[in-house]
């Protein structure tokens, strides 16, 4: 299984958060190259998922439909 460095990356919410505060939600990280780390907002130090940038981008393109 390969590993990335996540200690340097930049972690973003979607602006459709809400006015909430945002906290249930997703946050993914920009910054390494090939792939896009997503983890769950509430847990900082928890899980990271780490999906392939064409996979990420095809997935946001069909959730934007």
């Amino acid at each position: 299984m390969r590993e990335f460095d996540l200690s340097n990356v930049r972690w973003h919410k979607s602006t459709y958060s809400g006015g909430d505060g945002g906290e249930d939600c997703v946050e993914v990280a920009d910054g390494v190259t090939g792939v896009v780390p997503v983890r769950d907002s509430k847990v900082d130090g928890g899980p990271v998922i780490v999906v392939g940038a064409v996979a990420w981008a095809e997935f946001i393109a069909g959730v934007g439909r």
